[in-house]
């Protein structure tokens, strides 16, 4: 099955680039920016590779960074927003602040160069921007692709390495042409064959797990939300009552909703136990008014 990963950088489009790839027929998964060396990104067989954006800035101390050498194992790599600043700034180039750069909102493109990337998109469209950064320099053997009036490198490629960025976000509907671009870079550049569907991998997920935990006990920690609440369902499909949900109720989930996760689950005929803990979740967080830090 060809594949196309995205590394998480922090970005709140993430799930969102995802989608866009699987309509496209191509499966997707998302994986933190520092899961995989290059060795392991190559071994895998990806088609491409893309990198989302993310609130940091890449020249900062304790910047997200990926392997470096991801850029140069021959697969495509499509950053968005700093995705695209961190693989120019990987490759040589510059990111600065942008004095009078940073944009947001609806932002008129000028397309400078022909390009496959923008095959199909016409000279000016509209796209979406949010940053306050820029790549200023780019590196050698890269190509400004395209500009606003505020970011002169609002796309580029060096399809040497097979590297492309893009400072605005494809994946979001305000862009006119987004997936137009986003459907270049999978479908010429990576050459994906949209050969996925996804009624065929739910199924196919079933089977698997279906026939790996045969005869065996399944404990799934149940948050209510949509990641573990997809695996809760589709591992009793695999395995019917072989599956015991635990969901902790630690008293921050909104009013009534700990009683709608456990009446929901157990409708659909789930062996869900309950275990309250608010009590011993409050006190552990009695005085503490800045819980990133504690």
């Amino acid at each position: 099955m060809e594949k196309i990963l995205i590394l998480d950088f922090g970005g709140q489009y993430n799930q969102l680039i995802a989608r866009r790839v699987r309509e496209q027929n191509i499966y997707a998964e998302i994986l933190p920016y520092d899961r995989l060396s290059a060795d392991e990104i190559r071994n895998r067989q990806y088609k491409g590779i893309i990198f989302t954006g993310g609130p940091n800035s890449v020249y900062e101390k304790g910047a997200p960074v990926c392997d470096p050498k991801v850029l140069y194992c021959g697969i495509p790599v499509l950053g968005i927003c700093y995705g695209a600043q961190l693989a120019a700034y990987l490759c040589g180039g510059t990111v600065s602040p942008a004095d009078t750069g940073s944009e947001y909102g609806k932002t008129l493109l000028h397309r400078k160069a022909a390009h496959k990337l923008f095959e199909g998109v016409p000279e000016e469209s509209i796209c979406w921007m949010s940053h306050t950064d820029s790549v200023s320099l780019l590196p050698d053997s890269f190509v400004c692709l395209a500009a606003t009036e505020n970011c002169e490198n609002a796309a580029f490629a060096d399809d040497i390495r097979r590297v492309y960025g893009l400072q605005f976000h494809p994946e979001v509907t305000h862009t006119e042409y987004g997936k137009r671009i986003l459907s270049n870079f999978l479908l010429q550049i990576c050459g994906c064959s949209q050969d996925w569907q996804t009624e065929g991998f739910v199924q196919q997920t079933i089977d698997r797990y279906s026939k790996e935990l045969a005869g065996k006990k399944v404990l799934l920690a149940l948050s209510g939300g949509v990641d573990s609440s997809v695996a809760a369902a589709l591992l009793h499909k695999a395995v019917g009552e072989n599956l015991v949900c635990v969901f902790v109720d630690h008293g921050l989930l909104r009013k009534g909703e700990g009683d709608f996760v456990e009446q929901t689950f157990k409708d659909f005929g789930l062996n869900l136990i309950r275990v309250n803990v608010q009590e011993r979740f409050f006190s552990k967080l009695a005085g503490v008014t800045e819980p990133e830090k504690k």
